[in-house]
């Protein structure tokens, strides 16, 4: 155990410990649900170093635990060795090396195995709610106020902006709180969506159950 600990505590092991330390903490805030998994994934170019297809915490973290452990290893066996001075020194150096290389390639035949499971898709967007159904959720809407709800494919709601036309007058029980819109353009100057009243009796097909 002492030896073990020693060999923890020794340069480069001790780098790599102290980046595992790191990880295990944005894991645990994941399943906290503190932070999404996906958190990294537009801050880091993981292409460039051939860790495209998964997310950038996953890659990151096999590549921290694949270091530690080689970086571990190899600092226990130069330990073992014995050597001290310039050699060891040398010889801590090249198990840095090594262990940054190992885990380099390692990740990368892991994520040729992990993209299978991480298909790719396009990231949303707000243009995908344009011709949904919305309820809206304030007392009016004016060409210049109002909010709605919208359910996303995924089964999720958000509360968007919304904006009635001017020239385009409707009663006024027509956008009341809870009753339906259709959401059929998007503003993105203004960052609103322009919406009509929606009549599920003229439907072509039946109101959604979510928006009845």
């Amino acid at each position: 155990m002492t030896e073990f600990i020693s060999a923890a505590l020794a340069f480069p092991a001790v780098l790599f410990g102290a980046a595992l330390v790191v990880v295990v903490c944005f894991w645990l805030l994941v399943l906290a649900g503190a932070v999404g998994h996906d958190s990294f994934d537009t801050d880091l170019d993981a292409e460039a170093v051939g860790f495209d297809g998964v997310p950038v915490a996953v890659s990151v973290s096999l590549f921290v635990v694949i270091s530690w452990f080689t970086g571990l290893t190899g600092s226990l066996l130069v330990l073992r060795a014995g050597a001290t001075g310039t050699p060891r020194a040398a010889l801590h150096v090249a198990v840095l090396v090594g262990a940054l290389l190992t885990a380099w390639g390692a990740v990368r035949l892991l994520v040729r195995c992990l993209r299978r499971c991480f298909p790719a898709q396009p990231p949303p967007s707000r243009q995908d709610f344009v011709g949904q159904i919305c309820t809206i959720r304030t007392g009016c809407v004016s060409s210049d106020f109002g909010q709605a709800e919208v359910a996303a494919d995924d089964g999720s709601t958000a509360i968007v902006q919304v904006r009635r036309p001017v020239g385009r007058p409707a009663p006024a029980e027509v956008f009341t709180s809870g009753s339906t819109g259709l959401l059929y353009a998007y503003d993105a100057e203004g960052e609103f969506f322009w919406v009509s009243p929606y009549d599920a009796a003229l439907a072509p097909h039946p109101l959604p159950r979510e928006a009845a």
